[in-house]
């Protein structure tokens, strides 16, 4: 004879559905998963519930891509004409002040930008163990996702054709497509073997990599939430990155930061505007934490520990669209973009790109004292 059920079983059973429902009605937090899926990267083990959560959003997710309903709208036509950091003097974007290093500075303050040439003045060819060699090298690698990698790529054929490039100097293309910067921030990401493939292929070691462009940025950055929210997931993610970097190449010393380039031509939702322009306070926010002295960044010897590369603002890249900037004259049309999303760069883009980065490595005065063959003296 089957038992019959006791009322505390009853009310679990009655109950059981009714949550259940209320569960598969309340909408997915996408941020929340995607945090117990990082630290399932990580090693770490989460629980049954997180488990659970976690699969709920894998399911969503899938489904939302090309299941039972369409995928997230493409963005609207962006019309806005925002002013480039580098020019925003004076006025105030979003209570964020203008200037590259804030408070209208496109320089860095004085006793930063004594440190960065004094860890220029170290970087110099090495031989395989790191060790200083008139015949050795000077390894510039790249890291970012895919519009890094395209641009890179560019920039690396150009430098490579010009004559006065140090030959000293070997260019690597690290940055991966797909590679996002909460990936880069993952030190058991499949990326890193291909890091060192790379560096193998070009003929160099990790202790002679010592400079680095690094241009980061996070794949559907609205579901972070608006700026600064969005911002700061991004800077949090660059920090943890260059944490990586500096303990996998020890003789890193210089890291130049460039944030996205112009998205108003965006079809889709991968890196739109205003997004790609608020990319660039990420940037800025963690070179002054540096300036400020958290210990976490240092990235200068004088100062005790040296945790990560000295952080400087490589080129700054976004453009307002057709409408050129002041200073160079750099804009984007919509041709520079790739006609399939408005957000990877053209061919036409990739070029304008490893142009500005070009002139930058020959101009700058803590870069082109190691990257001519023949160093011009900083001012």
């Amino acid at each position: 004879m089957t038992p019959r059920p006791s009322g505390w079983s009853l009310l679990v059973l009655v109950l059981l559905p009714l949550a259940a429902v209320h569960a598969a009605e309340e909408p997915v937090d996408f941020a929340r998963a995607r945090q117990y899926l990082e630290r399932r990267q990580r090693g770490e083990s989460l629980n049954p519930d997180e488990e659970a959560y976690l699969r709920r959003a894998m399911a969503e997710r899938q489904r939302q891509q090309g299941g039972g309903r369409k995928a997230p709208a493409p963005p609207p036509p962006w019309t806005q004409s925002l002013t480039p950091l580098n020019e925003l003097r004076n006025a105030r974007y979003k209570g964020e002040d203008g200037g590259l290093y804030g408070g209208g500075q496109n320089v860095a303050p004085p006793a930063h930008a004594a440190a960065a040439r004094r860890l220029a003045a170290e970087v110099r060819p090495r031989d395989a163990s790191g060790q200083p060699a008139d015949d050795g090298k000077i390894a510039l690698i790249s890291v970012g996702m895919s519009n890094t990698t395209q641009e890179f790529s560019r920039f690396l054929a150009l430098a490579n054709a010009d004559a006065a490039k140090s030959p000293r100097v070997v260019l690597v293309d690290c940055a991966q497509g797909g590679q996002t910067a909460m990936r880069w921030a993952d030190p058991a990401a499949a990326l890193w073997s291909q890091v060192d493939q790379r560096l193998r292929a070009a003929g160099v070691t990790a202790l002679q990599v010592q400079v680095a462009w690094v241009k980061h940025a996070e794949a559907g950055p609205a579901q972070y939430g608006e700026f600064p929210h969005h911002a700061r997931q991004l800077q949090g993610n660059i920090a943890r990155s260059l944490a990586l970097l500096k303990e996998r190449f020890p003789n890193l010393r210089l890291a130049y930061l460039s944030s996205r380039i112009y998205a108003g031509y965006a079809t889709t939702g991968l890196n739109p505007e205003p997004y790609a322009y608020e990319s660039a306070f990420a940037v800025r926010w963690l070179i002054r934490d540096q300036l400020e002295g958290r210990a976490e960044l240092n990235g200068d010897p004088a100062q005790g520990p040296v945790r990560v590369p000295l952080l400087l603002w490589g080129p700054y890249l976004w453009a307002d669209g057709s409408r050129a900037r002041a200073g160079d004259g750099l804009s984007y049309l919509r041709e520079d973009l790739s006609p399939q999303d408005g957000t990877h760069p053209s061919e036409l883009g990739r070029r304008k790109v490893a142009e500005q980065l070009l002139t930058f490595f020959k101009t700058d005065a803590t870069a082109r004292t190691w990257f001519l063959a023949v160093p011009r003296t900083p001012p």
